[in-house]
């Protein structure tokens, strides 16, 4: 088959059309010109490259190596076998196998270096966000994007684990929720986690929870914050450390809540905010004013209200309206040509905390599906339509990012309890990730791949390096040790010996 087109038509399925009518089997292994079409170099992957990517992986990681040292100990080391193993390890990422994967050793030092030792997971993240503010290529044009991740837990004894919605599992359930911010920059067509927070549900600050959370090392100073709370801080962090982004995006969470939205605007930062489908606004700017009191008794009213004639309306049924104006616009290039969709962009009025009505963009989107959304922009009035429907459509990246993280990376694969390995977990899988995006952007600004290339193919669009592509490049020059049958055998012995003198520990404690 081959490359194809994605036809959103009102009311329909979506269609799908080649993008240039051609069949695989015209396109041979040297194109109709004679040119090798599996030639690296022409993908922009000369062998030079991916022979040093093991030596790259160690560079990158010198760089961040002072994140990992305290005054008296240096954990350096741990850290790097840990990013390895993330990254060219395929399954069972656990700390006992991360180790016996990367040194042969047995994961005990590992697993204290992950949930004892008393480094900054908070640092690693200062130092990505140094990175692509350093980096010229990403000084414009970068968007900010608040989401949140939920994990499964098989029980409640795991920092942060309630019984709370799982928009993964699609139910309540007993899950850890992060809430990240995650960069991506549309031009470079690369993703980044930089901040991440813990959720702690309200249950967890109880008086009865208070031995527990000592027991999972929850900070003593962490108090109960909504997610929207833990997301204005990382924003907030993000702005004070220089990071260039031009506009926050998050889902209908976050942005349903007025308050949130103010607080962006306040600060000058632009938004592309998903609200629900029951939200409220006014096609024309309502007159409001602070009614009179009635009567001598009672406080002095000081809240305005509405007192024009104007009526709002629910987006949902604004979106179903015959006088709304429809039109298809492309959504972005997939696997399968160019996924469409039909959009409406309208200018309304939305009553902000404290009565005061304010003026926003509202974008609509229609899915061939039938499925709507709606995202709310404070955009200037003078901001083209074109760029409102490209900012309202960015949502769909923190989703590639945290799918990568996931089934690439391991992220999914934390199973330790307390507090401080959830962290730094989540801050080294943040760094395997911002080490796989910094390759892709600095492999395609060094090798340029031949444009002839996507002629050859007859594309539009030549597919981009993925995160599987750069972890099977770099399991080639990085492979994993082997241990030999009498290494497997003394480290199964040591662990048989450790386990042992555990069970006789425990038994001298028991009365």
């Amino acid at each position: 088959m081959g490359s194809y087109h994605v036809l959103a038509e009102k009311g329909r399925s979506p269609r799908i059309r080649p993008c240039l009518g051609v069949d695989d089997k015209e396109v041979t292994s040297v194109g109709r010109k004679g040119r090798d079409l599996r030639d690296p170099r022409r993908w922009g992957l000369p062998p030079e490259a991916v022979a040093q990517l093991g030596e790259r992986l160690h560079t990158f990681w010198q760089r961040f190596a002072g994140c990992f040292r305290t005054r008296t100990r240096d954990g350096s080391k741990h850290a790097y076998h840990y990013l390895q193993g993330q990254l060219i390890m395929d399954d069972e990422r656990n700390f006992a196998n991360i180790a016996r994967r990367t040194t042969g050793e047995d994961g005990q030092a590992l697993q204290h270096f992950m949930s004892n030792f008393p480094w900054s997971g908070a640092e690693v993240f200062f130092r990505i966000q140094a990175e692509i503010k350093a980096t010229p290529v990403l000084a414009q044009g970068g968007i900010l994007i608040l989401d949140e991740s939920a994990d499964e837990k098989a029980g409640m004894h795991n920092a942060g684990a309630s019984r709370q919605y799982s928009g993964r599992l699609g139910k309540v359930d007993v899950c850890r929720v992060d809430t990240c911010l995650v960069y991506h920059h549309p031009e470079a067509g690369i993703q980044a986690i930089v901040d991440g927070e813990l959720f702690l549900p309200q249950e967890w600050f109880l008086p009865e929870a208070s031995a527990l959370r000592e027991e999972l090392g929850i900070p003593k100073e962490r108090k109960f914050e909504t997610k929207i709370a833990l997301g204005w801080k990382m924003i907030q962090r993000a702005k004070a450390n220089g990071l260039p982004f031009e506009l926050v995006a998050c889902d209908a969470l976050y942005g349903r809540d007025g308050g949130f939205r103010a607080a962006l605007d306040e600060e000058g930062i632009l938004y592309a905010a998903e609200v629900p489908g029951h939200t409220r606004v006014y096609l024309r700017e309502p007159r409001v004013n602070v009614p009179r009191k009635r009567s001598k008794v009672g406080r002095p009213r000081t809240r305005p209200v509405v007192v024009s004639r104007e009526r709002p309306q629910e987006v949902r049924a604004l979106a179903r309206s015959p006088t709304i104006q429809w039109h298809q616009h492309r959504v972005r290039h997939a696997e399968r040509g160019w996924l469409e969709a039909d959009f409406a962009v309208v200018r309304v009025y939305v009553i902000r905390e404290g009565g005061m009505p304010r003026p926003e963009w509202l974008v609509m989107r229609r899915d061939a599906d039938g499925d709507y959304s709606y995202t709310l922009l404070n955009a200037s009035q003078e901001t083209p339509e074109e760029r409102l429907i490209e900012w309202s459509c960015q949502r769909y990246f923190v989703e590639r990012a945290f799918e990568d993280a996931k089934s690439e990376l391991g992220w999914d694969d934390f199973q330790a309890q307390k507090y401080r390995a959830w962290e730094h977990h989540l801050a080294l899988t943040a760094l395997a990730l911002w080490f796989i995006a910094q390759t892709k952007l600095e492999w395609a600004q060094l090798y340029a791949r031949d444009p002839e290339l996507a002629r050859q193919l007859e594309v539009e669009v030549l597919p981009t390096l993925s995160t599987a592509n750069v972890r099977e490049l770099l399991k080639a020059t990085l492979p994993l040790q082997r241990l030999t049958p009498q290494e497997a055998t003394a480290l199964v012995i040591e662990h048989l010996i450790r386990r042992a003198r555990s069970t006789r520990s425990r038994l001298k404690r028991s009365p």
